[in-house]
């Protein structure tokens, strides 16, 4: 960790460096504003700012941002002065240089200080827009104008920032409470920047020390990784909010902070030096690059951030491309060059929002730095199964698709709904299933607003009329939530289901394999006499179904195996208005329409033991769907409340709700369990997603001659009905594995 030394006194040229680095940050720098390249982004820069110059009023700024008691809009107001200014720092743009811009932006800095944001007010509303949002764009437009700001103002402003943000650790409206994940990060960004505008020494420190939380003890360093609550944990979860799983929103501002407070510091007597940042830099591939299918970074990592109409999925990706970028400037190698490689590969493969057309200045040329670099070979969307313990997220990825699940336990929230977000959020940890294949703009198309919030993939749910959430966030009773991977290809993951206020129970399981996901649920029970309903899909899509027996087919999606199902068309129509009232976030109120294809089970009114099983098929054809129905390469082996399982060639994975016996296998306590035979080996793979077992043993029915390698807390003994023991105590939901020296068997066949 590193040591504050808020005393080091720079030589004045020190400054003046910094302040060129900031700049070129902000801006991009020395750019050929002749080049092509730039013309999209100069001329979307030009022409946002220039609208936005062309209706501020003097007296009250902009009639559609009413500033008194709106802090959020007040930030708003600040954004909206920030572009502005970054148009006419920036060389090429038609606003580039011109007095008469900076004469207004000074009028309408001045308006805002001495009435909505000076050291001398209360905060009011929500503290974020006080202690984050405002002091974020005033500190950057600060050192944007430069000189351009007389000592007098740039002491009033600067006092404001230090009144609501003076460092990254504490907050300002409640000491006590320490900073930590996402906040510490944009706090110590904007003290960084606070200290480039005002040629700080002591305030560059505290950015850097921000960072590591010096003045903590490294208590809620983000170069640390954390046992419980908010940041990143070493499974590669992150969490915010003390529950909530937000790599995708949080976390994507916590990287985005750091990299630019990184970039900015390089090279510095500032510089960040703290051999933990590798917490940061390992969860680019760790954390982010699981989540991001072909630039979409997905909605099962991104709470209420989804009901955000301008930060669709594509936006989100974006931005963790453009973080990714950054972060490769100040990386080392080998980081820097992988970092590089990644985001290439989601530019060239980001087709739902191509980069380049969207991308501001520097974006545009650290991309193009990227992109034109023929050593550098992009690199492919990974392919395996990964488990998320800490956050009860699983994704699978293969070539051309991704399937995630969201599931909720008493350790992770199953919905946050604040500040006027996610009112709808109901189902969204209940087992929502989240398929990306040949439709890459499914979910970010204005699905959020549009379908059925009762009707989400993958739930089981009660079919009940439901209030709007409004500040609150749910955590669940139940223990069981999460997953267990197989040689990093397969995987198996259960939730067990309890209804939000309700009498609802049901265990759900998820098998995936190489080109299918099952999905079985047993024990669906209510005695509530409302309809309850498990939902299949819910497809956002002008594609006509197809419907065979016993399975259907989407085209440009997949197809789907199941009995008994229910299948219904509709057009729904909604307003983003309706899902986000946020002041700075808030959803237009013009109506969206899209039409869906819904299949889904009917379990009647109190269903006792009611059961299901469906298989999903991505980006198959209707050929390969009935096919796959006819021969039925994946077999239930069984789906009742004490056990599930499936198998497929090689492959068994079984859910155990208690100890059980099936295929063979024994089971003397709860998990999950997947095993694959492969010649003379058995390959076992043994999770616990109740975080409650300590240890659980294995019975196989085949001899095993020896251990051909195992994890250190598993033993074996060896003979003809082998034991195997998974010291499963304290481990978090980890998958311990253990591979055993079997006889020859006949080879099987099958579709994994």
């Amino acid at each position: 960790m590193q040591h504050s030394d808020a005393s080091l006194a720079p030589a004045p040229h020190d400054f003046e460096a910094l302040r060129a680095a900031a700049v070129d940050l902000l801006t991009g720098g020395a750019i050929d504003v002749g080049d092509p390249a730039y013309a999209g982004p100069l001329a979307r820069l030009s022409t946002t700012a220039a609208d936005w110059l062309a209706q501020l009023i003097p007296a009250a700024l902009w009639p559609d941002l009413p500033l008194e008691g709106r802090p959020g809009n007040v930030t708003g107001s600040y954004a909206r002065l920030r572009l502005i200014v970054t148009a006419w720092a920036t060389p090429g743009t038609a606003l580039h240089g011109d007095d008469a811009v900076v004469a207004k932006v000074l009028d309408a800095l001045d308006l805002l200080h001495d009435r909505h944001y000076n050291e001398h007010l209360p905060e009011t509303g929500n503290w974020w827009f006080w202690e984050i949002g405002t002091p974020a764009e005033l500190s950057r437009t600060c050192v944007l104008l430069g000189d351009r700001l007389d000592a007098g103002r740039l002491g009033s402003y600067l006092a404001a920032i230090d009144r609501f943000c003076p460092d990254a650790d504490c907050r300002a409206g409640n000491p006590e409470a320490g900073e930590s994940g996402a906040n510490r990060a944009d706090k110590a960004a904007i003290v960084a920047f606070r200290g480039v505008a005002g040629r700080s020494s002591g305030k560059l420190a505290q950015a850097r020390d921000g960072l590591s939380d010096v003045r903590g003890g490294g208590r809620h360093s983000l170069f640390g990784y954390v046992e419980s609550g908010d940041g990143f944990h070493r499974d590669g979860s992150f969490i915010q909010h003390g529950d909530v799983a937000y790599t995708g929103s949080y976390g994507l501002s916590l990287l985005t902070a750091v990299a630019q407070t990184l970039a900015l510091l390089r090279g510095s007597p500032w510089e960040v030096t703290d051999p933990g940042r590798r917490v940061v830099l390992d969860a680019v591939e760790g954390s982010f690059a699981p989540f991001v299918h072909d630039g979409l970074l997905m909605d099962t990592v991104r709470g209420r951030a989804v009901t955000r109409q301008a930060f669709s999925d594509s936006v989100a990706g974006h931005a963790a491309t453009g973080a990714v970028l950054l972060l490769a400037q100040s990386a080392e190698e080998p980081y820097a060059r992988r970092f590089k490689e990644l985001a290439k590969g989601w530019i060239e493969r980001g087709g739902a929002r191509p980069y380049l057309d969207h991308a501001d200045v520097p974006e545009t040329r650290r991309a193009i730095a990227v992109l034109d670099d023929k050593t550098l070979e992009a690199a492919p969307g990974p392919v395996g199964h990964f488990v998320f313990p800490s956050m009860d997220r699983v994704v699978h990825r293969r070539p051309g698709w991704s399937f995630a699940v969201s599931m909720s336990s008493r350790r992770i929230a199953a919905y946050e709904a604040i500040n006027g977000e996610n009112p709808h959020g109901w189902y969204t940890g209940d087992g929502m299933t989240y398929l990306y294949a040949g439709d890459p703009g499914h979910f970010g198309t204005d699905f959020w607003p549009t379908v059925d919030p009762r009707r989400l993939p993958g739930i089981t749910v009660d079919t009940r009329a439901r209030e709007n959430l409004s500040f609150r966030a749910h955590r669940p009773a139940n223990a069981v939530a999460g997953g267990a991977v197989l040689d990093g290809r397969y995987g198996a993951a259960a939730m067990e289901l309890l209804g939000d206020g309700v009498t609802l129970r049901a265990r759900k399981s998820w098998y995936f394999l190489d080109n299918a996901v099952v999905a079985l649920g047993s024990g669906i029970t209510s005695l509530d006499g409302r309809v309850i309903e498990t939902v299949v899909e819910n497809r956002a899509t002008d594609a006509e179904p197809y419907f065979g027996d016993g399975w259907a087919h989407l085209p440009g999606v997949g197809g789907y195996v199941f009995d008994g199902a229910h299948a219904v068309v509709e057009t729904r129509t909604g307003r983003w208005s309706d899902i986000n009232t946020d002041d700075d976030t808030a959803g237009a109120r013009d109506p969206v329409t899209r039409r869906y294809v819904t299949f889904w089970f009917d379990h009647g009114r109190g269903p006792v033991d009611e059961s299901y099983t469906y298989i999903v098929l991505p980006n198959a054809t209707r050929e390969r769907t009935r096919a796959y129905r006819g021969r039925r390469p994946v077999r239930v082996l069984v789906n009742t409340p004490r056990v599930q399982a499936v198998r497929t060639g090689s492959l068994m994975a079984a859910t155990f709700w208690g100890p059980a016996e099936v295929a063979g296998v024994g089971a003397d306590a709860p998990c999950l369990v997947l095993m694959r035979r492969t010649g003379e080996r058995v390959a076992l793979a043994v999770a616990d997603p109740s975080w409650t077992v300590d240890v659980v043993r294995l019975t196989l029915d085949r001899p095993a001659r020896g251990i051909a390698r195992c994890d250190d807390t598993v033993t074996v003994e060896p003979g003809r009905h082998p034991t195997v023991s998974f010291r499963l105590g304290g481990s978090r939901g980890r998958t311990h594995t253990a591979e055993l020296n079997v006889y020859a068997p006949r080879s099987p066949r099958g579709d994994h």
